[in-house]
């Protein structure tokens, strides 16, 4: 949703969310409780919502954290969330859960990342899969899109590169429709220019970890990667905090790589 200066008053960015979600006046007014003309009304600037109202249609919008902070300030209020960097001393209990979480998913590799897709914390069993990454990538703030997706990165040690390349740019595709982020765009403009592989990689059964026999993959898109001279099998997951009050907490997420067949588990068990 690009804007200009014109845009930012709470009545167009409202509208502009409200299209964004394809949500039309009287849907949106029924879902919130109020009538499609005080929506209107909103929209057109003929009537000032208050805090409350802009809180309420940005829950019913799925507005992101912190683009309501952006929705009252152009209505006229402060911010609502704060934006706590995680180094501050009032994070300090998160970041411990966080790396408790990490260490307990050894010897399966796990990090986490805020919403740009750069790596805060990851824990050791990560590095199995970082061997042979040129060193660039690899310097902070090391972000997970470009390590993964770029051609001195992972990418020529994956073997199904066209099915998760795909599913790569299609989640941030979704993330940045949701968010609404220009920087988010970019970065989806810069790893989506990538050389891609002439076509889908993956044409059959996946292999095991050994490199022999198929595995059957019937629940969900594997990263087929080579690593140690074996060709590893994940399945990834992405978990997120619910009802976030800062934003920075807000655009966390823990992603972590699962044995996707008992040949990489086994692989992941030995190497931990």
């Amino acid at each position: 949703m690009a804007r200009t200066v014109d845009d930012v008053n709470v009545g167009n960015l409202l509208r502009g969310w409200r299209k964004l979600r394809g949500v039309s006046q009287l849907e949106l007014a029924l879902k919130a409780d109020s009538s499609a003309r005080h929506i209107s009304f909103i929209e057109t600037g003929r009537s000032t919502p208050s805090r409350s109202m802009v809180l309420h249609l940005a829950e019913h919008l799925d507005v992101p954290v912190r683009d309501r902070n952006s929705l009252l300030v152009a209505a006229g209020y402060a911010p609502s969330y704060p934006e706590t960097s995680l180094t501050a001393p009032a994070m300090s209990t998160l970041r411990t859960s966080l790396e408790q979480l990490l260490a307990a998913y050894e010897p399966f590799p796990a990090l986490v990342m805020d919403g740009m897709y750069e790596v805060v914390s990851a824990n050791r069993s990560v590095r199995l899969l970082l061997d042979g990454v040129a060193g660039h990538l690899l310097e902070p703030p090391m972000n997970a899109m470009r390590l993964t997706l770029h051609p001195d990165g992972l990418a020529p040690r994956i073997h199904n590169l066209g099915e998760w390349r795909e599913h790569l740019l299609e989640r941030m595709q979704r993330q940045a429709a949701l968010r609404s982020s220009d920087a988010l765009r970019g970065l989806y403009e810069e790893v989506a220019g990538y050389p891609a592989p002439a076509g889908r990689s993956h044409t059959g059964p996946d292999e095991g970890a050994d490199g022999h026999g198929p595995v059957a993959h019937a629940y969900a898109l594997p990263m087929r990667i080579e690593a140690g001279g074996r060709v590893l099998s994940f399945i990834s997951t992405a978990t997120t905090f619910n009802t976030p009050m800062d934003v920075t907490v807000s655009e966390l997420a823990v992603e972590t790589f699962l044995p996707a067949d008992a040949e990489t588990a086994a692989v992941l068990r030995a190497a931990g």
